[in-house]
């Protein structure tokens, strides 16, 4: 017969475990100490088992017959509702173990495995542990496109509107991770597209003009802080690199003889070799300061350490210092100098992208212009610091 809730809500405690059923397998067991427990007992692949729903009054009779029905349904699939209720288990402890927080770490790693720049890892682990705190431990399947954009508008408020730009990329990509790795299923920032402002872009400051830039070139030669600085700014000037590949060049990437500094891979931007020819005012710059770094790998190590390379603001506090603003020059600008000045004399378009290490899209043309351009390059670099030199005498 049928069980009523008054005869649950009545059933005593016994000397021993009894139990009280409700029909098609499901009953209340009523143990010694007077809680109750709701069970069914079917049989699956001809073998009895017991699945238990939970404690009566928390789980009522209605839910505990639901509870059965839901179970019955599953048999009758073919499904054994206990290894069922296992798997959903394992499913949500591991999904509640898939946070953006473990999907981040796993997308910063797999950037040094492939390594990528180290500027760009660190930039990302700061996107990523520094500002994405409250999405950390949340599980990835979870996050809502409304989640992520209050976060990002935040920041947006705070004015930081090119790091909120920034860091919704960045989110992104741990998305794209998770669902090629099979942890999630959409990427919420795809619903954020035109949600941010965009910031104002602002070129890098560089003085494009001759004149003015001959005046810049008198002041580095005339500085009086550390020689290694100040050669550091001669080299930057005459060789068009990034200031990040002039702080870090070693002593074993130049090669005096054939007058080329060989940067590797793993230090330029876009991850590809590039050979700079060293002009003679280049060579010239770097035997001067060559005995400063003598127990050294670094040509242009710090003042306090010669392990150590000139800091990532050195150049520009030199700068600072001669009595240049932010607005006026900064040391990444002298690559925007050096492509100006040379456009307009006239010099081959390709060739001063190609100096300048520009990646060229088209792969097959890449590899032709760093195969063809190198003699063109070299000449242009002793015809860029002849340049430089006139600048300075026109001063």
């Amino acid at each position: 017969m049928a069980l009523s809730d008054f005869a649950c809500k009545n059933a005593k405690a016994k000397d021993k475990p009894y139990r009280l059923s409700d029909g098609d397998g499901l009953y209340l067991l009523v143990q010694k100490t007077g809680s109750k427990l709701w069970q069914l007992r079917y049989r699956f692949r001809e073998k009895e088992n017991i699945l238990s729903f939970g404690k009566y009054p928390l789980v009522s009779l209605l839910d505990a017959r639901q509870k059965r029905d839901d179970a019955k349904k599953l048999l009758l699939e073919g499904i054994n509702p206990a290894e069922k209720r296992k798997a959903d288990k394992v499913a949500a402890v591991t999904e509640a173990r898939t946070t953006f927080g473990l999907l981040a770490e796993e997308y910063i790693n797999r950037m040094e495995e492939n390594d990528a720049a180290a500027a760009t890892v660190a930039k990302t682990k700061w996107l990523l542990e520094g500002l994405t705190s409250p999405l950390a431990k949340r599980p990835i399947k979870e996050i809502t496109s409304a989640e992520i954009l209050d976060l990002l508008q935040k920041i947006e408020k705070s004015g930081r509107k090119e790091t909120a730009r920034r860091l919704r990329g960045v989110i992104g990509s741990v998305f794209r991770l998770a669902i090629v790795t099979l942890r999630a299923d959409t990427d919420p920032t795809l619903a954020l597209q035109g949600a941010l402002q965009a910031p104002k872009a602002k070129g890098r400051a560089a003085i494009t003009d001759e004149r003015k830039f001959g005046q810049l070139l008198c002041d580095i030669d005339e500085y009086d802080g550390w020689p290694t600085l100040r050669a550091a700014l001669q080299f930057l000037a005459l060789t068009c690199v990034r200031p990040g590949e002039v702080r870090g060049a070693t002593r074993d990437e130049i090669d005096f003889k054939k007058a080329v500094w060989r940067i590797p891979a793993e230090r330029m931007k876009m991850r590809v070799p590039h050979h700079v020819p060293l002009s003679k005012q280049a060579l010239a710059v770097i035997e001067d300061i060559w005995p400063l770094s003598e127990y050294g790998s670094l040509v242009f190590p710090s003042i306090r350490s010669i392990k150590r390379p000139l800091s990532e603001n050195a150049l520009n506090s030199a700068l600072r210092r001669m009595g240049y603003t932010k607005e006026e020059v900064t040391a990444h600008g002298f690559r925007v100098t050096a492509s100006t000045i040379l456009n307009q004399r006239g010099y081959d378009p390709d060739v001063i992208e190609a100096v300048l290490a520009h990646q060229d899209r088209n792969k097959i043309r890449r590899t032709y212009n760093r195969a063809t351009y190198f003699e063109q390059r070299t000449n242009l670099m002793q015809e860029w610091a002849d340049i430089l030199d006139g600048l300075r005498a026109d001063k």
